[in-house]
């Protein structure tokens, strides 16, 4: 997501100036698109997805020949196969009027031999009567034998031409399949020197953050979040917290990959100190249940999420026995890529503070808090707040005043963890970008 990145990149020189982030004015300026100018020739990417285009073309036409053969090999072949079936059927007439007219030649030369035999004018009669009843049985068979053996060549030439149509066909389409490769084979070219071109003048593509995106667009889409469910709101020295992190597919499609993404931040009471290094986040899942680094979370894909359903990942926060006392935030969010080489994610990051209690602070006190602000009802975002799941936006930033002016401990770590949640922007962005860059190079 390049937005994370501008942000991510803006807010790394305010973690080392708080004041910037005090200001009432507006600490990031809205990103004006560059001048499009007009090429006279095809970029990168569009060469890329001519390659995939005649890719597909050329697969296609591959797959489209070897059925083509299959077809003539098998399909024609079938006994319900239109041609197959009638000449089968010709067949076998032409064998049963051939049985039959030599089942009638036999009873004319049966016939004659008793017309011979016969000594008696009345046997002769008889033999004579039955011989030319044989002879005129065995015509019509001859005749009928005739006829049905015309209809077996006929069929047969009939199922020979549509072999002979479907042969034709294969050399087309092994034509096609010719062009198709050929096509290929030059948009490759094109790319290749495009590329080699892009080398040789300096440019920095797409490992050097200012060229271009892998193909396809990514897109904020807020219907795809990532929430955080049972992590109290303090934490304490030597302990470890088990909570789970929700991934939801709020839109009415399938997202064929989808990437969650969380990490955990720190500062002390005067946010000027990291206790990132007392905070370990870890994740499994029931598919991977081996307990791992959340920093391999956001390369970790969960597989296929349909719309209008969720999938849980487990998370557990083990808390450092040494750590002083400050506030934290687990922050969450999650992208996605499709086959299609379509992405996106949820725009914002949602993060979850909690307060971070050493080890053996009294329940009742809360040492990350000034006495003065103690008791004092808080919400979500604002400065006096101790806990709770908030959103932090990747395209707005908007600062209070009040909290220069009135010098609350509250101030600094709030202010810190918001830098922190700007700059985990910018690093969890990069998880779909190299995904689909490694996606274009193989």
């Amino acid at each position: 997501m390049k937005i994370r990145r501008a942000l991510a990149t803006a807010v790394a020189a305010a973690v080392t100036a708080p004041v910037v982030l005090l200001s009432s004015a507006p600490a990031f300026a809205e990103e004006k698109p560059a001048a499009q100018t007009q090429q006279a020739k095809p970029t990168i990417k569009e060469l890329r997805k001519a390659v995939k285009r005649a890719q597909k073309e050329y697969d296609a036409a591959v797959a489209a020949v070897e059925d083509a053969i299959q077809f003539l090999e098998e399909g024609l072949e079938e006994e319900t196969y239109p041609t197959k079936a009638a000449l089968l059927e010709a067949k076998k007439a032409a064998e049963a009027a051939g049985k039959a007219k030599a089942e009638a030649d036999q009873a004319v030369v049966d016939a004659q031999a008793e017309l011979d035999a016969a000594t008696t004018d009345e046997a002769k009669a008889a033999a004579q009567q039955k011989l030319d009843e044989a002879t005129k049985a065995a015509g019509e068979a001859a005749t009928a034998k005739t006829a049905a053996d015309t209809k077996a060549t006929e069929a047969q030439t009939a199922h020979d031409d549509a072999r002979v149509d479907q042969t034709r066909k294969i050399g087309l389409l092994q034509k096609a399949r010719d062009e198709a490769e050929t096509k290929l084979e030059d948009a490759k070219k094109a790319l290749a020197a495009a590329e080699a071109e892009e080398a040789e003048e300096g440019g920095e593509g797409e490992e050097g953050g200012e060229g271009e995106e892998p193909d396809g667009e990514c897109v904020p889409v807020p219907e795809l979040t990532a929430v955080v469910h049972g992590l109290p709101d303090e934490v304490v020295g030597g302990t470890t917290e088990d909570f789970t992190l929700r991934v939801t597919n709020g839109t009415g499609e399938t997202m064929d990959e989808v990437y969650p993404f969380a990490t955990v931040h720190g500062f002390d009471t005067k946010g000027f100190e990291e206790l990132d290094s007392y905070l370990d986040l870890e994740w499994s899942t029931a598919a991977s249940p081996k307990w791992r680094d959340a920093e391999l979370l956001g390369g970790t894909s969960l597989g296929s999420l349909k719309a209008n359903t969720s999938v849980d990942v487990k998370l557990r926060l083990k808390v450092d026995a040494d750590v002083p006392a400050g506030q934290g935030s687990v922050y969450t969010t999650a992208d996605f890529l499709n086959d299609d080489d379509s992405c996106g994610g949820f725009p914002d990051l949602t993060d979850h503070v909690f307060q971070i209690l050493p080890k053996g602070a009294d329940d009742g006190g809360d040492p990350a808090k000034p006495d003065d602000a103690k008791g004092k009802p808080g919400t979500p975002n604002s400065p006096s707040g101790q806990g709770g799941t908030s959103t932090t936006p990747v395209n707005t930033t908007s600062t209070t005043g009040s909290l220069a002016q009135t010098g609350s401990s509250d101030a600094l770590p709030k202010i810190a963890l918001a830098a922190g949640a700007a700059l985990v922007l910018g690093a969890g962005a990069v998880v779909v970008t190299r995904r689909r860059k490694a996606d274009a190079d193989a």
